[in-house]
């Protein structure tokens, strides 16, 4: 069944390709597999899928202990700075940085390490009190700022929209967010690169891919409803 889903998933990212003319080659499929058993991960890394988004750094590192093989993991949720040591070696990218002080965290722990961080900058589009990242205009502040960072590597921007009904509503903030995108993109700040739009979940993400998503993150729509009772 969950090969099936994801196959599904594969075909709706694809259709909403070819609606605008974009190559789906273009956009990266990031598996959430928060609070689900590494079991599940198993059985879909021999279709192919080999991105898996976690919230909880425990979680990711224990899975990371116990897989078949190496994936690349999405850290995806809310990270506190003293548990950045613990995943700063084991995560393809971090998506959810949105102030200085994280960034200078990962910084310090990138650099014992002697490595390089992939990072998202996380903008609250719809300015949600609920949900963590930076207000559209503080972005390209705080990016300049961490350009002079030397282990910290700006791969990009991500966001979550509101749940709706009618994923239709969510277009005017991937629209917003994808504009941002390619301003950032012209001003061709010092390591800072535009290259990953993450925008997307299960309820939006073929809405998210007409309007310039390169990264969608759907937990739902191939493992099923999450399980809280961790």
């Amino acid at each position: 069944m969950l090969t099936e889903n994801l196959k599904n998933v594969q075909n709706h990212i694809e259709a909403a390709c070819r609606r605008v003319g974009r190559d789906p080659g273009e956009v990266t499929l990031v598996a959430v597999s928060k609070t689900k058993p590494l079991e599940m991960i198993e059985e879909l890394i021999p279709a192919g899928q080999l991105d898996f988004g976690e919230n909880y750094v425990q979680e990711l590192c224990s899975k990371d202990e116990q897989v078949s093989r190496p994936v690349n993991w999405h850290m995806i949720g809310h990270l506190q700075r003293n548990k950045v040591k613990y995943i700063v070696d084991k995560v393809k990218l971090i998506h959810s940085v949105d102030s200085l002080s994280l960034a200078e965290q990962i910084e310090k722990e990138a650099a014992k390490r002697s490595l390089t961080a992939d990072i998202l900058i996380q903008v609250n589009v719809a300015m949600e009190e609920t949900k963590f990242g930076l207000g559209m205009k503080e972005v390209t502040d705080l990016l300049e700022k961490i350009s002079l960072l030397p282990h910290v590597h700006v791969c990009g921007l991500m966001t979550s929209a509101p749940y709706v009904a009618d994923p239709e509503e969510n277009r005017c903030y991937f629209q917003k967010l994808h504009k941002l995108f390619v301003d950032i993109r012209a001003k061709n700040i010092d390591n800072i690169d535009m290259k990953i739009l993450s925008m997307g979940m299960t309820n939006d993400y073929e809405i998210a891919v007409e309007e310039g998503s390169t990264m969608v993150r759907v937990g739902t729509g191939i493992f099923g409803e999450r399980n809280y009772n961790r």
